[in-house]
């Protein structure tokens, strides 16, 4: 992504190096056992799959490649009610794009990114600071570490409230609905928010019907389901499960 001064800012891609580099030398491992142990050609063969598939898929994530990652964010951004002031809340910000974004779509808006930056990523506050410095938005943005669980702010504290592919991941927390209820908690009355998630994970939000029901439930006005994963720059590839191809937003006015 770059910004309005032509830097371009590393995002960093969802597929970690990690998740290629790994299976592929289980490839080779088990390829090198199957010249005595010809039975393991089937486990070689299986991770030299698992490689390809995540390296096939952090190219369609990468802007080199189809840019999905920028373009899944994006939505997020489209379904945003105009907001020409006031304070915004990106929960799960990981290093800072969309938190950036909402930053230079709304120049009158203070927006505060809260993440754990927990072990699994290779995010930081440090790195959050750095982006929105170069993104020239660094006066009206503001980082901090926090729990999406159990948020460090007041009930009814921000304008609006956004989040993309955050809650799923929360650990320690079975039912992902209460990450919702949380982020909904803090939401001004008459507040909007835009929430994007793997919702279509019944194990983790319940039935479709149910976890919109439940919204209402918490003093939502208007509450709207969007099947973000049928979106037509989504690549078949990475319309799996496990991958994307349970993402949906949930937008309203509190």
């Amino acid at each position: 992504m770059s910004n309005e001064k032509g830097k371009t800012i590393n995002y960093a891609n969802w597929v970690s190096v990690k998740m290629i580099v790994v299976p592929a030398i289980l490839a080779l491992a088990f390829t090198l056992l199957s010249l005595k142990l010809w039975g393991l050609a089937f486990a070689a063969s299986l991770f030299l799959l698992i490689a390809v598939y995540f390296a096939l898929a952090r190219l369609i994530f990468s802007p080199h490649g189809d840019d999905v990652q920028a373009k899944i964010e994006g939505l997020v951004l489209d379904h945003l009610l105009e907001v020409q002031s006031g304070t915004v809340l990106d929960i799960g910000c990981g290093n800072g794009p969309l938190t950036i974004a909402v930053a230079k779509k709304y120049s009158q808006a203070h927006v505060t990114g809260i993440d754990t930056w927990g072990k699994n990523w290779d995010y930081s506050q440090k790195l959050c600071e750095r982006n929105a410095a170069s993104a020239g938005v660094s006066e009206r943005v503001s980082f901090q570490k926090g729990s999406a669980i159990q948020l460090p702010f007041a009930d009814g504290q921000f304008d609006l409230v956004v989040s993309n592919l955050v809650f799923h991941e929360i650990s320690g927390l079975k039912d992902k609905r209460e990450a919702v209820r949380e982020a909904l908690r803090v939401l001004k009355p008459g507040g909007t928010f835009v929430l994007q998630d793997l919702f279509l994970i019944k194990a983790y939000y319940g039935k479709l019907d149910e976890l919109i029901k439940a919204v209402r439930g918490w003093g939502i006005q208007e509450v709207e389901f969007i099947r973000t994963c049928d979106e037509p720059f989504i690549p078949k590839l990475v319309k799996l499960p496990f991958m994307v191809g349970t993402l949906g937003l949930i937008k309203g006015i509190k």
